[in-house]
């Protein structure tokens, strides 16, 4: 698995539970506070899109993962 399906399926992951954290109409809902998780990931994705700049990037090809080559 490449290191550019890895960052998407986390960050996928990381807002769908932040998303089911946040939401007081969810049943795991616990507080507000967790969608700007939500924001936060989501603004990591699209400044990464500008920059080409992911510390999660960085850390899955120090742990041996190869990117795709884009």
């Amino acid at each position: 698995m490449s290191v550019e399906r890895v960052v998407r399926i986390v960050a996928g992951l990381f807002i769908m539970i932040s998303l089911a954290l946040g939401m007081p109409m969810s049943p795991l809902f616990h507080h507000e506070y967790w969608l700007f998780f939500t924001l936060f990931v989501g603004f990591n994705l699209f400044q990464s899109g500008i920059t080409r700049f992911c510390p999660m990037d960085i850390m899955l090809k120090k742990a041996g993962l190869k990117s795709c080559g884009l």
